[in-house]
């Protein structure tokens, strides 16, 4: 299947189809210098399909996880593909989740002003989430994405059997994204998750969530208003995220989506992570997490621009008093629903 981001000059094609890794020179331009990022915890055989359908590649395996995403290994990328004599035009090919695609596409945002940037992501969270949209950026100072740009890939692999090699928990945390949109936007979508079996319908959830998230990009590319929707559980979850190394991106998306609905839908929501195997609430320090969130970008003069779910399937926008969210994040901490 082919799902068309309709961005004018920023436009690209996402392709979901089995086995298309291994025919991914016949959709990216390969011809060419090719810069190869991925990390040691994908299987070192998709970046190696990729350099063999290459006419000149050099793979760079960066460490699994967040503390890749920084301004070092920014640098030591941008040094690589200057010391290989890498031009403008010349490419980057993200072989990885989340954390390889943000980087390798920032890379690619700012080397020589910009070189072309294919994303071919490896797990659910960035098959249904991230690897579309053409948010970059790595981390600094412990706040997550704070250095970044928008910048789109020409074109998205997306290769459900590579989702074969996931452990069940790495699964589970990709699903916490595409429950998000189901809250915000999808009703039919969420239902799915309350009585099907969820790897058994993996594709159907994949177009889903990438048809919503595309939906809003092409209303909104650069988030000045609706794309914040994409936000939902985001703020507490990156509060979270900055204090709590052991859990997942998605584990905290769980635990932020959580507060942000009434009791009525929280208890469906909660019956849904509980059968996906999501946190329902975790031990972690108010202050600390409120601390972080006053990085958050949404935030202004003492204000949380906030995205709240009152009916399964729509949403609402409201600015909320950052001193309200502790008891917010009471419901929580240090319990289970």
């Amino acid at each position: 299947m082919v799902i068309h981001m309709n961005l004018g000059q920023n436009s690209y094609d996402i392709i979901v189809e089995r086995a298309v890794l291994a025919k991914a020179c016949n959709h990216l331009n390969l011809s060419r210098k090719v810069l190869v990022v991925t990390d040691d915890g994908v299987p070192p055989q998709y970046a190696q399909s990729v350099a063999e359908q290459s006419s000149f590649a050099h793979i760079v395996t960066v460490m699994q996880g967040e503390k890749s995403k920084s301004i070092e290994v920014y640098e030591q990328l941008l040094k690589t593909m200057l010391s290989l004599g890498f031009g403008r035009g010349d490419c980057v090919v993200a072989v990885g989740g989340g954390v390889v695609g943000d980087l390798a596409g920032f890379v690619a945002s700012s080397y020589m002003r910009g070189v072309d940037f294919y994303n071919i992501p490896t797990t659910v969270l960035s098959q249904i989430d991230s690897s579309i949209g053409g948010k970059v950026a790595v981390n600094l100072g412990g706040i997550k994405n704070i250095v970044g740009a928008f910048y789109q890939p020409k074109k998205v692999l997306i290769d459900p059997d590579v989702l074969s090699t996931l452990p069940p928990r790495q699964i589970s945390n990709g699903l916490s994204e595409a429950v998000k949109m189901a809250l915000t936007s999808d009703a039919q979508l969420f239902e799915l998750f309350e009585n099907c079996d969820a790897l058994a319908n993996i594709e159907k959830i994949i177009i889903s969530s990438l048809n919503i998230k595309k939906n809003v990009v092409e209303q909104d590319e650069k988030e000045t208003g609706l794309r914040k929707i994409l936000n939902f559980g985001h703020s507490i979850g990156h509060g979270i995220e900055s204090q709590l190394s052991s859990l997942y991106h998605g584990e905290c998306v769980a635990l932020g989506m959580i507060p942000m609905c009434p009791p009525d839908v929280r208890v469906r929501l909660l019956r849904v992570l509980s059968k996906l195997s999501l946190p329902t609430a975790a031990a972690f320090d108010a202050d600390k997490v409120l601390e972080a969130m006053t990085h958050d970008k949404k935030i202004s003069q003492g204000r949380l621009s906030a995205i709240l779910v009152e009916n399964i399937g729509s949403y609402v926008m409201k600015d909320i008093p950052c001193e309200s969210l502790k008891s917010d994040l009471a419901i929580i901490s240090e319990r289970r629903a």
